[in-house]
C-alpha cells in the first residue's frame, strides 16, 4: 500500500495562468502543465529569495520534497522558453493558506 499523498500549502494564485509564444497560433503549439504547488515553489525560491528549508516550511512538506517540486518546475519553464511551447497554471495537490490561517488551519484540499 503506498503512502497518502501530502497536499502542499500555497498562498499565491496566480492571475495570468496561461502564456504562450508570439505569432505562433495555439492550435501549433504543445502545451505544458504547470502546477499550483510548482509555481508556489518557484515564488518563494526565486520570487523571495528564501532558503530551501523556510521555504518547504512554509509548504508543509520536507526539504528534499520541496527540492523535487522546485527542479520539476524549472525544468518545465525551461523546456517551454527554449522549446517554444505554451505553459498552463493549473491543477495540483494542494491547500490554500490566507493570511487568516495564523494559527495553521488552511481551507479545504483543492486537487484536480
Amino acid at each position: 500500500m503506498s503512502r497518502p499523498f501530502k497536499c502542499r500549502h500555497i498562498k499565491f494564485l496566480p492571475e495570468v495562468t496561461y502564456f504562450k509564444p508570439a505569432g505562433i497560433p495555439l492550435k501549433n503549439l504543445e502545451e505544458i502543465s504547470l502546477n499550483l504547488e510548482e509555481v508556489e515553489a518557484i515564488r518563494l525560491k526565486d520570487i523571495e529569495g528564501l532558503e530551501q528549508e523556510e521555504c518547504a516550511s512554509r509548504m508543509g512538506i520536507s526539504r528534499p520534497t520541496f527540492q523535487r517540486v522546485l527542479v520539476s518546475a524549472r525544468n518545465k519553464i525551461a523546456n517551454a522558453l527554449i522549446n517554444g511551447k505554451a505553459l498552463r497554471i493549473e491543477g495540483g495537490h494542494y491547500l490554500i493558506k490566507t493570511p487568516e490561517d495564523s494559527k495553521n488551519t488552511v481551507s479545504e484540499p483543492e486537487t484536480t
